[in-house]
């Protein structure tokens, strides 16, 4: 029975979905519930732009491979994916999971998928910090003498 999430809420998990490691993901989503690929999985490239010192006018930087697929299940739900990479298995166990996560068993699969991957992603960002902290320089002035 699908219901409609918040679009803050699925913007959220489809990007949790999107950047897991393919590995984990299977691992956590091992079955793949019955579906009917709208989309089946294609691999393109997406041209990725930047922008000087962050703040300033917009530049093509290049291209990028990613792999995308729609998905619908029995109930009539879909579910898109888009991910970096040629990996097809990913980008359609992504789609079904964002699919399923639209039904009554989204709660399950929140707890069960997206918990996981999230806390795989917050501990990556805390040790490529704590790595990155290990080169930090700080820098600090001495009181010279003819500066009293």
């Amino acid at each position: 029975m699908p219901h409609t999430p918040e679009p803050d809420a699925r913007r959220a998990w489809i990007s949790v979905l999107a950047k897991a490691p393919p590995a984990q993901l299977a691992g956590l989503m091992p079955d793949l519930a019955p579906h009917t690929c709208l989309r089946p999985p294609e691999i393109g490239t997406v041209m990725v732009q930047g922008r000087a010192g962050g703040t300033g006018a917009r530049f093509n930087l290049g291209e990028m491979t990613v792999t995308r697929c729609s998905v619908q299940l029995a109930c009539g739900t879909v579910g898109h994916a888009c991910v970096q990479g040629r990996d097809k298995d990913h980008a359609r166990r992504a789609a079904l999971a964002d699919a399923m996560l639209q039904t009554d068993a989204g709660p399950e699969l929140e707890a069960g998928v997206l918990a996981p991957l999230r806390h795989a992603a917050a501990a990556a960002r805390a040790a490529r910090a704590a790595k990155a902290a290990g080169t930090r320089v700080e820098f600090f002035t001495m009181v010279r003498g003819e500066d009293q």
